[in-house]
């Protein structure tokens, strides 16, 4: 799949591993970082989406999406794991959860930039809610080996359980063009629809403004 990823926020909050353990299936090693694990909501909307080679299908090509993972490795190679993936697209979220047995939702969503901030709100049919602005406060800025941000977000596979067999997907794209910012949320109840009380503290936020982004198919890994 070819897809470009825009005005995408990673909010991350620091999480007890024992509070995750329960929720990521057992044959998934949780990852840490200074012993701490993280949550990321994630924020942004999609457009370019299609197989390679094929041309964009209507109703698939361009949506939001809004997703709540984790950072998991396998047999040593990092990865994420995903608690939910929201989609503006009804038909894509059905397509990606038969195809990637990944836990996708349909819900309503609107994203809009006004004076330099996007807006952004998402509401499923369960009552799972984000919504909130962010910008970018910063110069893009590709984050150095060993720090938490290049931990955080430089993560080229996805894994999932199916009837406890471990798949993954590769993703590849350039290192994420990262710039600080600055956002705010008035409703944020994914963390709790996903079984997490997220603390009551101010995450860690970073924008990238555009990203391409090569998926392959899921395999068993």
């Amino acid at each position: 799949m070819e897809q470009t990823w825009n005005d995408l926020l990673f909010a991350h909050w620091p999480v007890a591993p024992e509070i995750l353990r329960p929720l990521v299936p057992s044959v998934l090693p949780l990852d840490t970082f200074d012993a701490q694990c993280w949550v990321a909501v994630t924020p942004f909307h999609m457009s370019g989406v299609r197989a390679r080679w094929m041309p964009p299908l209507p109703g698939l090509s361009a949506f939001p999406e809004l997703n709540v993972r984790t950072c998991v490795t396998y047999l040593g190679k990092p990865g994420v794991y995903f608690f939910s993936l929201d989609a503006g697209s009804r038909l894509a979220a059905w397509a990606a959860r038969m195809t990637y047995h990944l836990p996708y939702f349909h819900a309503r969503m609107s994203v809009s930039e006004h004076d330099g901030w996007i807006q952004y709100h998402s509401l499923r049919n369960s009552g799972a809610e984000l919504s909130g602005r962010y910008r970018p406060t910063g110069p893009v800025q590709i984050r150095r080996r060993g720090t938490l941000e290049h931990w955080l977000t430089e993560r080229y596979c996805l894994y999932t359980v199916v009837r406890n067999s471990v798949y993954r997907a590769e993703i590849h794209h350039e290192p994420w063009p990262l710039q600080d910012a600055e956002g705010e949320f008035s409703v944020n109840t994914l963390g709790i629809a996903a079984g997490i009380k997220l603390p009551e503290i101010q995450p860690l936020l970073h924008f990238a403004r555009r990203l391409q982004v090569l998926v392959w198919p899921l395999k068993s890994a």
